[in-house]
């Protein structure tokens, strides 16, 4: 907890350099990426890496992702290869994280691999957030600035609802354009689609000239944002729901007759951009929540992927797997 309260920082030279210094000391900061707000702390550090996990109650066994100025700093950090030189070539800066192993040497904390031999690294593309990594001049170990298994947030006021007086700062740059976390890639082995995200696969897939093997609810959490159930809101979520039963509110997309329309034109970036924002508006209204069908292509497929896991039970809120989760490693993240 900060008890002196969690301050505002304007996104200007004075509230980025504020930030950065707060990095330093080793205290978290919230602040936007075109994704989703994260909530940063230096990835060096292992004190400032366990007070993320305090801040928002997630399971330690969650890697985080580390986020870095460029691709040249991030070869300070991990093994470097021909695969992700080509996939930053095309999509850094940007919402894609490839996981790679680390390079001897890496000085990144255990806490934020959660002891696997692997960091899953990150170039942004926010102006703001490239220019708080360039200050800091480290990696930022950064998640979602929200309670674990709770909606990401967008916006600055998503984070002080839920974690103001926890962390230091947050860095106020105003709506995130993307609204879905990043595309995740496994390049330890041979290429896996671990989270999908903000980079569709298939575009991945054309400039990779492959298939990317397609991660399971059953392999170990290789990276962040496996969880089964995640990105809750308080009631329940229905999916692919062409009406509302009982007192339900619906979310819509396209043409439909809804209390919320993520997109009235059917355009699933637009959709993907607002998917949060309306599951926190609709979570004021204490009803359980209803999800028109989303195409399951493109970034419909990320869009799907983060309402299963709003829908899917949870026992203690906490959004842990259950028993059996953490078996067998991922194929394409062996050796």
């Amino acid at each position: 907890m900060n008890p002196n309260g969690t301050l505002d920082l304007a996104a200007d030279p004075g509230g980025i350099a504020q930030a950065a210094d707060l990095l330093r000391q080793g205290l978290l900061v919230a602040f936007a990426t075109e994704t989703v707000y994260g909530l940063g702390g230096d990835a060096r550090n292992t004190e400032a890496v366990a007070s993320i996990y305090a801040a928002k109650g997630r399971p330690s066994f969650n890697p985080l992702i580390a986020h870095v100025a460029s691709a040249e700093a991030a070869q300070r950090y991990v093994e470097w290869s021909k695969r992700a030189e080509t996939l930053a070539a095309a999509f850094w800066p940007g919402p894609l994280t490839m996981v790679l192993p680390l390079r001897e040497g890496h000085g990144i904390s255990p806490l934020v691999t959660a002891g696997l031999e692997t960091l899953a690294v990150r170039v942004p593309a926010h102006g703001t957030a490239r220019a708080l990594l360039s200050a800091f001049d480290g990696p930022v170990a950064a998640p979602s600035a929200n309670p674990s298994g709770q909606i990401s947030p967008t916006t600055a006021e998503h984070v002080r609802a839920g974690l103001d007086g926890r962390i230091a700062a947050i860095l106020d740059d105003g709506p995130c354009g993307v609204g879905l976390e990043s595309t995740i890639v496994g390049l330890s082995g041979e290429p896996a689609l671990l989270r999908p995200g903000g980079v569709a696969l298939e575009q991945i897939e054309v400039v990779l000239n492959t298939q990317l093997h397609l991660h399971q609810t059953t392999d170990v959490l290789t990276a962040p944002g496996q969880l089964q159930s995640h990105y809750a809101p308080d009631a329940p979520v229905r999916l692919n729901a062409a009406s509302t039963q009982g007192d339900e509110v619906l979310l819509g997309f396209g043409p439909v007759q809804c209390d919320l329309n993520l997109s009235e034109t059917g355009d699933l970036t637009e959709a993907a951009a607002n998917l949060f924002s309306a599951l926190h508006r609709l979570n004021t209204t204490g009803h359980p929540i209803a999800v028109s069908p989303i195409p399951d292509h493109g970034l419909g497929a990320a869009i799907n992927d983060r309402l299963r896991r709003a829908a899917a039970p949870r026992d203690s809120g906490s959004g842990a797997p259950s028993a059996g989760r953490q078996g067998q490693r991922v194929n394409t993240q062996r050796g």
